[in-house]
């Protein structure tokens, strides 16, 4: 039985999602509770639509988890609700859970996910601190939108990526803007297919820098012919970036997606997803 996880974090004291020995993560946390308030007697695993780094939040973190077929799925849907939110500490909440429809997997099903990385430029609200990166000048939005454009579609972000052996940086970023909210607040939000490591607070960092006046729009977008990464492209503070939501494909198509992000994407076969990092 597998089932699907909606879940939001506050990312200030969880050393990101991914398990590690002797750190507290939110994978950690929840692979703790599940098997004690189901009482089973087996450690679970959790597949997650995209591993947060230390100090980055979610409101729409998907995961997956497959359980023993125990009799109702309704009953253990309901229990496992229940008490999940009787027991989690109150920086992560299961949001809710459901029977994942057939191939779902929330890793390689997934066809986007999008990010919102939040910046206070102007007089930051002490009630944001923990969810905002301050910043001393002020952001042109219009420069970075202006830029944002041109970096949109399928490109390989090498330049903005921790590499890791064997996999590629070809990404198809799908949004790419700049807005005002919350007062002061500059939002950049970033949608693509998938992300390799530290891609978007890379990604803002460069933007920031068009946005301040620092670097010119055809440096950065200079960058995209890079096969490897730039040292001198700042990695943003992880704090103002949270996980706003994963999208998905239409149930019969979930299995058919899962296969095909598991391709080694290249420029030349741009059809292929490529595997989610």
């Amino acid at each position: 039985m597998r089932l699907r996880l909606d879940i939001a974090y506050d990312g200030s004291e969880f050393h990101g999602w991914a398990a590690q020995r002797g750190l507290r993560t939110v994978q950690e946390e929840l692979e703790a509770w599940i098997p004690r308030v189901l009482r089973l007697s087996e450690p679970v695993s959790l597949t997650c639509a995209g591993r947060t780094d230390a100090g980055v939040h979610a409101r729409g973190q998907v995961a997956h988890l497959d359980l023993p077929d125990a009799g109702d799925v309704a009953t253990t849907i309901a229990e496992l609700t229940y008490r999940l939110r009787n027991v989690l500490p109150s920086d992560v909440v299961v949001r809710r859970v459901s029977l994942a429809p057939a191939g779902f997997d929330a890793r390689f099903s997934a066809i986007w996910r999008r990010y919102v990385y939040r910046i206070a430029d102007c007089t930051p609200d002490p009630l944001l601190r923990i969810h905002v990166t301050p910043l001393r000048t002020e952001l042109d939005l219009q420069k970075i939108n202006a830029v944002a454009g041109r970096l949109r579609g399928l490109h390989d972000f090498a330049a903005f990526c921790k590499q890791r052996e064997g996999a590629t940086t070809i990404r198809n970023l799908l949004q790419l803007s700049a807005r005002r909210t919350w007062g002061d607040v500059a939002e950049i939000t970033v949608k693509a297919d998938a992300f390799c490591h530290s891609m978007v607070r890379s990604l803002v960092g460069a933007l920031v820098a068009v946005g301040t006046g620092r670097r010119d729009p055809d440096w950065l977008v200079g960058l995209l012919a890079a096969r490897e990464r730039v040292g001198d492209i700042r990695v943003m503070p992880p704090g103002g970036l949270t996980l706003e939501e994963v999208g998905y494909p239409r149930d019969r198509e979930l299995a058919t997606r899962a296969i095909e992000a598991r391709a080694r994407r290249t420029l030349d076969s741009p059809d292929s997803p490529g595997s989610p990092e």
